[in-house]
């Protein structure tokens, strides 16, 4: 068991997007405690920098503790993760009913600064129904609703709609379901700027959450919650960008014969368009491949729709449109050889080049062209 954790804390500290060393969250594993757990609904009287964001009653456990235990507890049996402690809350409940973590940050999240969000879950032994998503949320200021009901969606949160705070939706296709282990979550978060407190439940009411059942005793979804941090990443591939340079876009690859882009390459996108954002001097040219299936004249249709897609993308996100140019090369260019599936797939990908040069008129978006400039005047 204690190869299992320090395992799980070299994945934290060595994340492959060189996040840096620093957790930015208060007792990320819940180890400080005023007092060892006696009574349900105690996260706020007895885990320092933690709170409950409702009346939703959310649960400290510690091995200190006959009542509020680990191993065992009212709900079933799990080892911390992590040292002796960990936290727990019903991500759904009859009526709406929820229940929501919030910690403190040790230091105020910067504008337009990527961080990266991880925490760990196991559901609880006595759920019947797993969850497939739930919301992190980060904030300025505490949030402290009079309420022991689902927050989000069209309700206000000190005021404010759920779209005006920096948030982001963690989803699993096979759902969140494992009672005997921890599941990793991990979401990359772009910051508004000010935020002091992350949150993290589920904003999403009974009818519009997809769960999957399991065997158990409550018709409810109760997770344990371990490990929370919040880390700036600090080395980012969109950094320091040279003009007249072929950059691929790291996690824009497009499944066979598609060319609509999912959500993580719409928030690659988003990383890519500050950048554009903070050097509004430069102008970028998009450049979409295919691998070499199907007929030449379709692959070239199809990657004129990728690299479309991604900079109608980035025109939605605020570049103005003089700025950008997109261009299809079908199985023209290809990145490797097409000689196994994942050489293929990487093939299936998008490119960009910045430059100062203003484009010509003359160039036609969608043309099989290499791009084409005019010297500023």
């Amino acid at each position: 068991m204690r190869l299992f954790k320090f395992s799980f804390l070299v994945l934290i500290l060595f994340h492959a997007n060189c996040i840096q060393s620093q957790n930015l969250v208060k007792n990320p594993s819940f180890e400080n405690f005023e007092d060892c757990p006696k009574e349900l609904g105690n996260v706020t009287t007895d885990v320092r920098s933690w709170s409950r964001a409702t009346e939703g009653t959310s649960d400290y456990f510690n091995e200190c503790s006959s009542k509020m235990g680990v191993p065992e507890n009212f709900n079933g049996t799990q080892t911390a993760a992590f040292g002796k402690g960990y936290a727990g809350m019903y991500l759904l409940a009859p009526n709406n009913y929820r229940e929501y973590l919030q910690g403190e940050l040790n230091q105020t999240l910067k504008k337009n600064k990527r961080y990266g969000v991880t925490f760990y879950l196991s559901l609880s032994e006595k759920s019947i129904l797993a969850i497939q998503e739930l919301g992190i949320l980060l904030s300025e200021k505490r949030i402290d609703v009079q309420s022991t009901k689902v927050i989000g969606g069209e309700s206000f949160i000190n005021g404010k709609s759920l779209k005006n705070y920096s948030y982001k939706k963690a989803y699993n296709p096979k759902f969140y379901i494992d009672k005997k282990g921890w599941m990793k979550v991990y979401v990359e978060i772009i910051a508004k700027g000010k935020e002091n407190f992350i949150t993290i439940g589920n904003f999403k009411d009974n009818s519009n959450t997809k769960t999957e059942k399991t065997k158990g005793t409550k018709s409810a979804s109760y997770y344990y919650l371990d490990m929370v941090s919040v880390m700036s990443i600090e080395s980012d591939f969109y950094d320091n960008l040279e003009v007249d340079k072929v950059y691929a876009l790291k996690n824009v690859l497009f499944p066979i014969d598609e060319y609509k882009l999912n959500n993580k390459s719409k928030f690659d996108l988003k990383v890519l368009y500050n950048q554009l954002k903070k050097n509004p001097e430069l102008f970028i040219a998009i450049h979409a491949h295919t691998d070499n299936q199907g007929a030449k004249s379709y692959n070239k249709s199809l990657s004129v729709n990728r690299a479309k897609s991604v900079a109608n993308y980035l025109i939605k996100l605020g570049v103005k449109e003089k700025r950008i140019q997109w261009y299809g090369h079908g199985d023209e260019k290809p990145a490797v050889d097409n000689l196994t599936p994942e050489d293929k797939r990487k093939n299936r990908r998008a490119e960009f080049v910045l430059s100062k040069r203003r484009f010509a008129p003359s160039a036609n978006r969608g043309s099989f062209a290499e791009t084409r400039f005019e010297e500023d005047n």
